[in-house]
């Protein structure tokens, strides 16, 4: 009887490290996201799953050109996947011809997947908070991102990691380019 009840104790502590162990690396360390719609075409697709890294930027700050994953607050339980464009103390603007300056230089990059239409509320130069982001889709034309009011700058305590592994679909599988 002795023997049984040792043995029960023990899987149920092995049970309860387990559980522990995984609570510990989904709430600090990654997470699975799903890529819901087409904003971040061709880059990340719709239906692609994705591995979160939660734990580099306890480390060091986000990146030009990072794919990072927020949550937009207007709507609990819904998140953002979403590139970033401007770093904190930087000024982002938009012209008519959908040319992105930052800090009144033209940002070289290759990401958007066609030439601006909607330069949104960056029409007019957006100066970033100390801990502030500017954030777009890779589909600039179809993508609800800090162009639009509702989204807005993206405060640094609100980003909650960089997309990290695609896992899903397998013959997509690998890690996510940023640069």
């Amino acid at each position: 009887m002795k023997k049984v009840l040792r043995e029960i104790l023990n899987t149920s502590l092995y049970l309860l490290g387990v559980l522990c162990l995984v609570y510990l690396v989904i709430h600090f360390v990654g997470q699975r996201t799903q890529v819901q719609g087409s904003s971040m075409e061709p880059t990340l697709s719709q239906g692609d799953n994705l591995i979160v890294d939660k734990l580099s930027y306890r480390f060091h700050d986000p990146e030009r050109f990072d794919i990072i994953v927020f949550p937009f607050l207007r709507q609990e339980d819904t998140f953002y996947i979403k590139r970033i464009i401007g770093l904190p103390g930087e000024t982002v603007q938009i012209d008519e011809e959908g040319n992105i300056y930052v800090d009144g230089e033209v940002l070289e990059e290759s990401y958007g997947k066609e030439v601006i239409a909607n330069p949104g509320r960056a029409y007019e130069p957006i100066t970033l908070g100390n801990d502030e982001y500017f954030v777009m889709g890779d589909n600039r034309n179809n993508s609800t991102d800090g162009r639009d009011p509702k989204v807005g700058n993206i405060k640094r305590e609100n980003i909650i990691g960089r997309a990290w592994l695609r896992i899903w679909p397998f013959d997509k599988f690998g890690f996510v380019k940023h640069r």
